[in-house]
C-alpha cells in the first residue's frame, strides 16, 4: 500500500504521529510537507495530495489541518478524489464502505493522536462495498 500525506501548521504535530504510525505498519509514506510547525497554507498541501490520488500514484491520501475542512474542501476539488473528514472511526469505516473515499482528512486540533489513529484504521481496514454504493458514488462525478 501507497500513502500520500499532508498538511498545513495545524496538523504538523499529528500528521507525524501518523506518517510514524503508518511506516510502523510497513505502508509506503510519501510527506509533501509541511515540514515544521511554521505557519503554512493548507491548499497547496491539499492539492499535492488530491492530484497524486487521482493520478493514481497512490492508493490513499491522508491530509491534515487544524479542523480538517479546509483539506478536505480543497482536495474534494479534484475529480477523482473523495476525500472525507472523519473525526470518529465510524465515521471513518462509512466513509470507505459506502462513498469509496480515497482521501482521509483529519484535524489537527480537534482529534487527539489515539482517536486518529483509531480512525485511520478504520478507514484503511474497510474496504468499498460497491453494489448500490458504487451507483451513487458515479453519479457523484460531474
Amino acid at each position: 500500500m501507497r500513502i500520500v500525506i499532508g498538511s498545513d501548521h495545524g496538523g504538523y504535530e499529528l500528521k507525524k504521529v501518523v506518517a510514524a504510525a503508518l511506516r510502523d505498519r510497513a505502508i509506503e509514506v510519501e510527506d509533501v510537507g509541511c515540514h515544521t510547525s511554521d505557519p503554512a497554507d493548507y491548499p497547496g498541501f491539499a492539492h499535492a495530495v488530491a492530484e497524486a490520488v487521482a493520478a493514481g500514484r497512490f492508493d490513499f491520501g491522508v491530509l491534515l489541518c487544524g479542523t480538517g475542512l479546509g483539506v478536505c474542501i480543497t482536495a474534494n476539488r479534484h475529480r477523482g478524489v473523495r476525500a472525507a473528514l472523519c473525526s470518529e472511526p465510524y465515521s471513518a469505516r462509512m466513509a470507505r464502505a459506502h462513498n469509496d473515499a480515497n482521501v482521509l482528512c483529519l484535524g489537527g486540533r480537534v482529534v487527539g493522536p489515539g482517536l486518529a489513529l483509531d480512525v485511520l484504521e478504520a478507514f484503511l481496514s474497510t474496504s468499498f462495498e460497491g453494489g448500490r454504493h458504487a451507483r451513487r458514488v458515479a453519479a457523484v462525478e460531474p
